[in-house]
């Protein structure tokens, strides 16, 4: 456990550098370097990419890292062969792009046309990828997460600004700016490589004979199985912006992606912890220690909804604030009602722990499919009842509703077929302590005159007033000993 402690340490510390720079790039960068429908051109095309990259990757990125512990003598076969399975996914989505492009084009034909230029730069991105997301699959099960964390959310981040602060010194026009996202991806991707290979784990070996045949034949069963459930999980994350964008236009889009990814922030710690605890649940799962997976369970609800819940609060909080320094603020304000929405949907997540995981690496992962394709079909149809209702704020509904709907039913299924359950009286708890900390902002907390000064009186009060209930509730007795320890230590050592 100390090692996945210390991987989820690195791996979140390297995703809120990512955010920092996230934050900046989408609110202020893009909306002051560009217009509006410029931003909903942008983040559709790479939404898009990331829609498809599922599809072509055919789940072989979760099966990299269920099966890695049964190729022991082999496992860089194992590797060259995964590799070629995500090409080969790619090149039949490329045909099924190919062939089906008429209705693909029509869809954004009326709303969103400019869309419709760009398609060969999705693929591009979506074929990069591929092949980024198997290698860090790769280095998952090795326990190396911390320079790939850096690499996806640290460097492809200044990847991006840079692009854009190119476009804005005038150095190219901005169908030349859409087409360098693909550099900016394919260079992430090299860094990878160059990492992997530092590290002795980027090997090519073909002899694929050494692979047993049951194996290969379990494995690839496996990722179709997987290929569903990931994909459609994924659908329901993005399928809101594409629709926004296809529906409403792609102003409307830029609103909602600002608004939407300001809320996503809530979810970075979920996702450390998430990619370091799937090869140990994985490993749990090969020893059959249902005792362990489910007091993991418990553990991860407690300390992710302790962090994630914290975070919501001083985002939500603080919204006018940091809309405040949005350039155009007027326009995008409009979306804070997205991130209330989409903040609760990612709560929603954070609650129910890690239950995608545990059934995804359970001999019940054939599940997924049945519960992400019902979702993928609700959230479909949620949009198309409510976007044209509400706008974008029927999209986040719709989003919140959706993400709801599909944890409980996994958490319902995990419940009757292996007996977890990750509610503690912390998780009601925290919750608790969540909603006190908000009223005492919202009815005692006077608002400034000064934006900044507002921020840091604000958030200062709300987190010590929330960690405080915390402390008095014993809501996380094991955190809060484990961080006290930890802080004794590093007194001990300046001494």
């Amino acid at each position: 456990m100390s090692k996945l402690a210390k991987q989820s340490i690195l791996t979140t510390f390297s995703a809120y550098i990512g955010v920092v720079i996230g934050y900046f790039n989408l609110l202020w960068l893009l909306p002051y370097v560009l217009k509006p429908d410029q931003i909903g051109l942008f983040k559709t095309i790479q939404d898009i990419a990331l829609l498809m990259m599922p599809f072509a990757q055919m789940g072989i990125g979760n099966g990299i890292t269920r099966f890695f512990p049964q190729v022991t003598d082999s496992k860089f076969s194992f590797f060259s062969f995964s590799l070629f399975l995500g090409i080969a996914g790619f090149a039949v989505l490329m045909v099924f792009t190919i062939l089906f492009r008429e209705p693909i084009s029509s869809a954004f034909a009326e709303k969103s046309p400019a869309v419709n230029q760009y398609i060969q730069v999705a693929l591009i991105i979506t074929f990069i990828l591929v092949i980024h997301t198997l290698l860090e699959a790769f280095s998952r099960s090795y326990l190396k997460l911390a320079i790939p964390s850096l690499i996806r959310d640290v460097l492809l981040r200044l990847l991006i600004a840079l692009l854009v602060i190119g476009y804005f010194f005038g150095w190219y026009p901005f169908p030349q700016m859409i087409w360098g996202m693909s550099i900016a991806y394919f260079l992430a991707m090299a860094c990878m490589v160059f990492y992997m290979n530092k590290t002795g784990i980027f090997q090519l070996q073909f002899n694929w004979s050494d692979i047993p045949l049951s194996l290969k034949k379990d494995f690839f069963r496996y990722n179709i199985i997987t290929l569903l459930g990931t994909a459609g999980a994924l659908l329901i994350m993005k399928i809101d912006s594409i629709m926004v964008s296809s529906m409403i236009g792609l102003d409307a889009n830029a609103i909602y992606t600002i608004g939407f990814s300001i809320a996503v922030v809530i979810e970075m710690p979920r996702r450390a912890i998430s990619q370091v605890a799937m090869p140990v649940i994985s490993e749990m799962f090969a020893k059959n220690q249902l005792t362990e997976i489910n007091a993991l369970y418990k553990k991860i609800a407690v300390n992710q909804l302790l962090i994630c819940l914290l975070v919501f609060l001083l985002i939500w909080v603080n919204i006018e604030n940091l809309y405040h320094f949005v350039p155009n603020r007027s326009i995008y304000e409009q979306g804070k009602w997205v991130v209330l929405l989409i903040g609760l949907g990612k709560i929603t997540d954070v609650i129910f722990s890690v239950n995608g995981e545990i059934i995804v690496f359970s001999r019940f992962y054939t599940f997924n499919i049945t519960a992400t394709l019902l979702m993928c079909a609700a959230i479909i149809i949620f949009n198309l009842m409510l976007i044209p209702l509400y706008g974008i704020e029927g999209a986040a509904l719709a989003s919140l509703i959706a993400m709801f709907c599909y944890n409980l039913v996994k958490y319902i299924y995990i419940k009757i077929r292996l007996g977890f359950n990750p509610f503690t009286t912390g998780v009601f708890l925290i919750l608790l302590a969540g909603v006190l900390s908000w009223a005492l902002s919202y009815y005692l907390i006077p608002e400034s005159a000064y934006v900044v000064l507002d921020i840091l009186i604000r958030s200062g009060i709300v987190t010590a007033f929330y960690l405080l209930l915390i402390h008095l509730f014993k809501a996380a007795q094991e955190t809060e000993a484990m961080v006290f320890r930890k802080i004794k230590d590093v007194f001990s050592q300046l001494r």
